[in-house]
């Protein structure tokens, strides 16, 4: 904090934090305070914005929502505010795999947020929140994982099973292995009606994927020296999956320009067999207003790919301060306000996983008396034991914008995967040249 503010004011707010001020003080008077906000949008993440109206009221401050955008499309307004030096704005989304490529722009929390608040989040999700020692988000209701999700009826058809053993020599249940989810997704499909499964194509959302069948397939996305070893035996297999199933016409022609809420509208159409995806879709797929798959959603534990490994690349969403905020404690309060126990329990009642151990045993408890989300939560709460991070480089979101077009142009033909990912190797490796980093 002293290099954050300086002078008088600076002491007077680390001796309320510090000494005074503790969670009963949450969430503060700020009269006439104006806090400027760039956050996520999505169908997943907006109900707890709501919520900013009662934060408001409480504290007699304001929020303006200056941006709000999908990460990626967020993330380049950032690096354009970080470029012309225009960072005047307050409060802003973060996402631990995002995060590290923002080492400068955003406070410390931890001084700024008292101990007993920070405490109460899952150790491993703050862990992760911190960079060189600095706690630069809180977490929000939405650590994420894929599991899989699938349609029920289909699994039920005693002649579609009967048709599939006799083509595929095992029975039709739903897929434990991406071996199996070939298959099912190939014997479903019938275009341009129906397919059986999907996958998003484009920005970190493709790479993500592709990194964490890598993974799946026995390979390494980084070596342990820190060098694209993605250009593999395995990593042909893993891309190998995606182009398969792009020439068998067993996903959406318009996939490789899909990202997340394409997905879920997709899944929720009833026109998709099995769809790997966010917890934060639970509530949505599940609910007639919503969705035409409404109680006829099955899900389980991701798939494994050939090496026994399952898929598991995982992250976690957060709220974040910037170091030119003129209104820190504000806006801390804000974070606080939007990652509180009444805010995760609001995500998580629609699916999300929470980040906080309070909520996490309040959302198991809740879920007692409700069998598909005691489905969701079981099969989640499995696919958190196989979840791991991205690649902990600050390029990762560089090498994933110069990666993903070389997927594509595997996918759609233009080259072979070997093809296509040597050339994503080479482009990656001279990224991490270019940051030291290599």
């Amino acid at each position: 904090m002293p290099k954050l503010l300086t002078g008088v004011a600076a002491g007077a707010l680390m001796c309320a934090w510090a000494g005074t001020v503790g969670a009963s003080d949450l969430p503060g008077k700020f009269d006439g305070v104006t806090i400027d906000a760039k956050l996520i949008g999505g169908q997943q993440y907006e109900a707890l914005y709501a919520r900013i109206a009662e934060w408001e009221k409480a504290t007699g401050a304001k929020v303006t929502v200056i941006s709000k955008k999908n990460h990626f499309e967020l993330d380049k307004e950032i690096k354009s505010d970080i470029a012309t030096g225009s960072i005047s704005w307050c409060v802003g989304s973060n996402h631990s795999s995002f995060a590290p490529q923002y080492p400068d722009i955003y406070t410390d929390l931890s001084a700024l947020v008292p101990k007993e608040e920070i405490e109460a989040f899952v150790p491993a999700n703050i862990k992760a929140s911190t960079l060189d020692g600095k706690l630069v988000m809180l977490p929000r209701a939405q650590f994420d994982v894929s599991a899989l999700y699938y349609q029920k009826s289909l699994y039920q058809d005693e002649a579609r099973k009967t048709a599939f053993k006799a083509k595929y020599g095992y029975d039709l249940t739903p897929p434990d292995t991406w071996a199996q989810v070939t298959d099912q997704a190939t014997f479903f499909s019938s275009p341009p009606d129906f397919y059986g499964t999907q996958f998003a194509g484009k920005e970190e959302a493709i790479n993500g994927r592709f990194y964490e069948m890598v993974v799946a397939e026995g390979g390494e996305y980084l070596d342990a020296s820190g060098k694209p070893a993605f250009n593999s035996e395995a990593g042909i297999r893993a891309l190998d999956w995606f182009v398969n199933l792009y020439k068998a016409k067993a996903v959406p022609a318009g996939t490789t320009n899909y990202l997340w809420d394409d997905l879920g509208q997709g899944f929720a159409s009833g026109t998709i067999a099995v769809n790997l995806d966010w917890p934060g879709w639970a509530t949505f797929f599940n609910d007639p207003k919503s969705s035409k798959v409404a109680g006829n959603v099955g899900v389980k534990v991701q798939p494994a790919g050939s090496s026994g490994k399952r898929t598991g690349w995982s992250g976690h969403h957060g709220f974040s301060v910037t170091e030119s905020c003129a209104s820190k404690d504000a806006a801390a309060s804000l974070v606080w306000f939007l990652t509180n126990e009444d805010s995760q329990k609001l995500e998580a009642a629609a699916g999300p996983l929470p980040t906080r151990t309070a909520v996490w045993e309040w959302d198991i408890a809740e879920a007692a008396n409700d069998p598909y989300k005691k489905e969701v939560l079981s099969a989640f709460q499995e696919a958190a034991q196989h979840a791991f991070p991205v690649p902990q480089t600050p390029s990762w979101i560089e090498i994933s914008n110069a990666v993903y077009p070389e997927l594509q142009a595997a996918i759609l033909g233009d080259k072979t995967s070997k093809e296509a990912l040597d050339a994503a190797a080479q482009k990656a490796t001279e990224i991490l040249e270019e940051a030291g980093e290599l």
